[in-house]
């Protein structure tokens, strides 16, 4: 693809297949840019690596390709060995789903052609998670309350990882989670039952809209750290 080569993904993904040879299984580009809600400048490039032999001395071949693509301002690929990858399913089913539904195959075979997760797995992780984030996310607005500027900072840079907590939602309730953002708030809102108004600010920050800048102790952020708590209580409350 044309955008491939322009964020240099193409070189990266010919340069590390010969510097791995037959150890590299698969390499896939997964998240915003295979989703198709990448922003240049802002979003980054996500790879996963999966190799025959991870060991160090292995994987010691691939360290510049890796090292230089790093320096380059993208995180370095996330690195699996295939026995690993096969006996994670029930580690990281939220994640693995979120990478099944956006990827797109760079070099090898596709790792999620004979992939299965269990819901029940997913139910365990997703309470796990959202809990976590909750609590870093109250965290985090106790001490950028006063400062709003501090605040849209926060909303901002938290979405992205609830957004991957929303598509959980959706396919724990067994439905398709939408690429776009809005209609991802829309449906996770609907499905349980949080008022979608909460993210209305954030979303237009993201969208590159003119969002209003926050004041000290914002109603906005207020509204929507109160809603994901919401979002925790609903996921405490489904059934495996």
């Amino acid at each position: 693809m044309a955008a491939d080569k322009k964020l240099g993904i193409e070189d990266f993904a010919r340069r590390l297949e010969t510097a791995l040879g037959a150890n590299l299984s698969s390499l896939l580009l997964f998240g915003s840019a295979a989703r198709g809600t990448h922003v240049a400048g802002r979003s980054d490039l996500n790879l996963l690596l999966i190799v025959k032999d991870a060991s160090v001395a292995a994987l010691h071949a691939a360290t510049p390709v890796i090292a230089q693509w790093a320096r380059g301002g993208q995180p370095p690929p996330l690195i699996f060995a295939e026995a690993e990858w096969s006996a994670s399913t029930d580690v990281f089913p939220i994640e693995f789903e979120d990478m099944r539904d956006a990827h797109r195959v760079l070099a090898g075979r596709d790792p999620f052609e004979a992939l299965v997760t269990r819901r029940a797995d997913l139910r365990l992780e997703l309470e796990h998670e959202i809990r976590g984030k909750v609590l870093r996310l109250r965290t985090e607005y106790a001490a950028a309350a006063a400062d709003g500027k501090a605040l849209g900072r926060l909303l901002v840079h938290s979405a992205g990882t609830f957004f991957v907590l929303f598509r959980a939602v959706l396919r724990l309730g067994g439905g398709a989670p939408p690429a776009e953002h809005d209609a991802l708030v829309r449906e996770t809102a609907a499905a349980a039952g949080l008022d979608a108004s909460a993210f209305d600010w954030v979303l237009a920050a993201l969208d590159g809209k003119r969002a209003a800048e926050l004041e000290p102790y914002d109603p906005v952020a207020g509204k929507y750290v109160d809603t994901m708590e919401k979002l925790a209580d609903y996921v405490d409350r489904l059934e495996t």
